[in-house]
């Protein structure tokens, strides 16, 4: 009896439909990639010009976002992502380039318990220590997402322009996201760290442009909107 296997029925491989699987999937993974490059490269384009690495260049704006990072890596390492942002908006604010910041993040494990985490807070805390008055800072605690963070800096706290601070391949899809939404938004460049720390965050980052084009294609919204608040009027949370 002939052994059942996968063969023809005349017993005899199919070198043919190997190479067409092979053929299709070389295929797909040419599109995906063409696909990934493009989308980097795209992003990159739009944003250009609207990235500034000197406090000098940029114009004033009435606040500054800062975009969310966690205040520890694994291990419980302190996050030069975090930091580098801290010190950035320190300086932005203290150059007189803005009058509020708004630390946009979430958070995860009430009260902050191992593996939990508050980056609004953990903002907020650290910009107070390097000497940013607590009433000038608003935290955002429903900025999930880069997207919701950018749209809910214009709809629930009222600006059409804020100085958006990152690390400047952040900012790049940051800004992308603003002018699709049509904000008139600059970034502020914090320092990049040391490569060791940042290979795994620009890998995801490849991922994320890919993702905020789709998200402009299909008129994506924040998860969140909810009570508008007033700098300066409302106090800050």
């Amino acid at each position: 009896m002939r052994r059942l296997d996968r063969r023809d029925p005349d017993g005899r491989n199919h070198p043919a439909a190997v190479r067409r699987f092979a053929f299709a999937f070389a295929v797909l993974a040419g599109l995906a990639a063409t696909a990934t490059a493009g989308s980097w490269a795209l992003i990159e384009a739009l944003a250009a010009g609207r990235i500034y690495a000197s406090l000098d260049d940029l114009k004033p704006a009435r606040a500054g976002l800062v975009l969310g990072s966690a205040k520890l890596i694994r291990n419980y390492v302190g996050n030069p992502f975090f930091r580098n942002r801290i010190d950035a908006a320190a300086a932005l604010f203290k150059s007189g380039k803005v009058e509020y910041l708004i630390v946009s993040g979430s958070q995860a494990g009430g009260g902050r318990p191992r593996g939990g985490y508050d980056e609004p807070a953990d903002m907020r805390d650290a910009l107070i220590v390097a000497g940013v008055p607590a009433a000038r800072i608003y935290r955002d605690y429903a900025g999930f997402r880069t997207l919701d963070s950018i749209v809910r800096a214009k709809e629930v706290f009222g600006q059409d322009r804020v100085i958006v601070v990152s690390q400047s391949f952040h900012l790049s899809r940051a800004l992308f996201l603003a002018a699709r939404k049509g904000l008139d938004d600059d970034g502020f460049a914090a320092k990049d760290p040391p490569l060791r720390f940042g290979v795994r965050t620009k890998l995801r980052e490849i991922a994320a442009r890919v993702l905020a084009l789709l998200d402009v294609a299909i008129g994506a919204e924040p998860r969140y909107l909810g009570q508008h608040v007033q700098l300066g009027v409302d106090s800050p949370t």
